[in-house]
C-alpha cells in the first residue's frame, strides 16, 4: 500500500478543496436501491459480497480512496480495505473486523471467512487488532430497511474517507433489494462521483465473476 501526497498548488481540486473543507465545510450522504438480485441468484453470502463489491469500485477511483495519513499530510492510498461491523447477538454489541483487499472474488470471501473464524466472536470494538490506516468504514442494519440514513460525525468536516450503510433487503415485482447509504466529503467528491460509483456498482454485481 502506497500513500501519495498530494501537491496542492498543482492539484485540479484545489479550489473546490479548500471550498467544501474551509470556507463551507460540507459533508452529504445519498440513499439508493441497489438490485441484488444476481448476488442472491448466485447463492453467496450477501455481506461479503457486498464488501468485496464496494471495495473493487472505491480501488477505481481516487476521489474515494483521499485522505489524510498519520502525519495529517493529504495524499491518495493506492488501497483501500474495508472495516466492517459484526454483530454479537447475545450482548447487543458489535466488533469492527477488517479483511485485506484482492481483485479475485473467491479469494477475498475465502479471506472474509478466515477472519470471522478467528476474530468475529472477540468482544471490543475492534476485534481484530492493527487495523491499517488505509480502511474504509462498511456497516450493515438487517433488521430494517430506510429510505434515508446519515451519519451524524462530531469530527466529520475533518473526514475525508467514504462510509457506507446497508439495510434490510426486500422483494419487489421480482426482484431483491437493499438499500445503501453513502456518506463523504464534499471537498473531495461530488455528486457526479457518487453516481458513477453507483452505476459501476450495480454493473459489477449485475457481471459474471
Amino acid at each position: 500500500m502506497l500513500f501519495e501526497k498530494i501537491d496542492r498548488d498543482t492539484w485540479a481540486r484545489k479550489e473546490y478543496f479548500e471550498h467544501y473543507f474551509s470556507n463551507v465545510p460540507c459533508t452529504y450522504s445519498m440513499t439508493v436501491k441497489l438490485d441484488i438480485t444476481k448476488i442472491r441468484e448466485r447463492q453467496i453470502k450477501l455481506y461479503p459480497a457486498m464488501l468485496y463489491y464496494l471495495t473493487t469500485i472505491v480501488n477505481r477511483h481516487s476521489e474515494f480512496r483521499t485522505s489524510f495519513n498519520e502525519n495529517d499530510e493529504l495524499g491518495i492510498y493506492s488501497e483501500m480495505i474495508p472495516c466492517y461491523t459484526v454483530f454479537h447477538k447475545h450482548t447487543e454489541t458489535f466488533s469492527n473486523l477488517w479483511t485485506v483487499y484482492t481483485s479475485n472474488i473467491e479469494e477475498f470471501l475465502a479471506e472474509y471467512e478466515n477472519d470471522i473464524l478467528q476474530y468475529g466472536n472477540q468482544k471490543g470494538m475492534m476485534a481484530k487488532p492493527n487495523v491499517p490506516s488505509n480502511n474504509f468504514s462498511v456497516s450493515m442494519i438487517p433488521w430494517a430497511t430506510f429510505e434515508g440514513f446519515n451519519l451524524n460525525l462530531q469530527k466529520g468536516y475533518d473526514y475525508l474517507k467514504p462510509i457506507f450503510t446497508m439495510g434490510r433487503y426486500y422483494q419487489k415485482a421480482g426482484r431483491t433489494l437493499i438499500p445503501l447509504a453513502i456518506q463523504v466529503h464534499h471537498a473531495v467528491c461530488d455528486g457526479f462521483h457518487v453516481c458513477r460509483f453507483i452505476d459501476e456498482l450495480q454493473e459489477l454485481i449485475n457481471s459474471e465473476y
